[in-house]
């Protein structure tokens, strides 16, 4: 980047910019190879990754199946970087080729959801569950909306430029990472005094916001901890710290994950005994 760059008139595709997923960056939609998905025998069939996104959906279940509901579901990977996205019956349930999509099968006709709000509210209406009172409904929407607006700036603005990114660049870095920390900032001031997002107990407001907040407060998100000062959001700290000590959230995080500890990583997940007997050590160890 200079400063003497005058964009031209017509933009045009240089398949050898974009950093890190360049081979992956195109701009038109579509599948590009033909590849069915794999369906098993639960009622839910979810396809994705163990990114912010993806673990919002398996912490959902894992909640669903901790509280008695019968939600019993097939984790099945989907390899973002070795372009599983593009395969045509992915682009099926998710023309906008990104994790995480859902099947429910549990009816007479199959349901495709995409976009990872979507599929929280879908499941949340279903079951009746993790949807707070009523009384506290458009707060609840509120921030879940919040989240599906706000995050895009922290993962495509801020951990692009700042990690994926070919080179270092001031501006956008700069750009970004006060937008990061003014969206902590509104996350801290409305945590003072509350436990959770919503009303006295957990929702999917914290089930969307925390795999992209909390994980950043934890030192868990592009090495950018020191960066941005994370410590000085006390009460997102006191939040995550909350969230992530639940069992069910323990296991959600480790579905579909393919990085960190191998005793953290369950690549698919297809029934309960799968968090104690395929986690990546286990199978190693075979």
């Amino acid at each position: 980047m200079t400063e003497s760059y005058t964009p031209p008139k017509v933009w045009t595709w240089d398949k050898e910019s974009g950093g890190r997923w360049a081979s992956l960056n195109r701009p038109v939609a579509g599948a590009t190879h033909d590849k069915d998905l794999p369906v098993g025998a639960h009622p839910f069939q979810l396809y994705s990754m163990g990114t912010p996104n993806g673990v919002k959906v398996t912490v959902m279940f894992e909640e669903l199946l901790a509280a008695g509901h019968d939600a019993e579901y097939d984790a099945w990977l989907i390899r973002i970087g070795d372009g599983d996205q593009f395969g045509s019956g992915f682009v099926e349930v998710n023309p906008n080729s990104k994790i995480p999509a859902l099947v429910d099968r549990s009816g007479d006709t199959p349901v495709r959801v995409f976009e990872s709000g979507a599929i929280l509210m879908h499941l949340a209406e279903k079951f009746g569950a993790f949807l707070g009172q009523s009384e506290d409904r458009a707060q609840l929407l509120s921030w879940l909306f919040w989240q599906m607006g706000s995050a895009p700036y922290l993962g495509g603005g801020f951990g692009h430029f700042y990690a994926y990114a070919p080179y270092p660049m001031e501006y956008p870095i700069n750009r970004f990472a006060m937008e990061t920390k003014r969206q902590l900032d509104v996350l801290n001031r409305h945590l003072a005094g509350r436990d959770w997002m919503v009303g006295d107990d957990i929702t999917i407001a914290d089930i969307a916001i925390c795999p992209w907040y909390g994980r950043m407060v934890k030192g868990e998100a592009y090495d950018a901890d020191e960066f941005l000062s994370v410590h000085e959001y006390e009460h997102v700290i006191a939040w995550a710290d909350r969230f992530y000590a639940r069992p069910a959230v323990q296991r959600g995080v480790m579905v579909n994950r393919t990085f960190g500890p191998p005793e953290m990583q369950l690549w698919e997940r297809h029934d309960a005994s799968d968090f104690d007997t395929k986690t990546q050590d286990k199978l190693a160890a075979k």
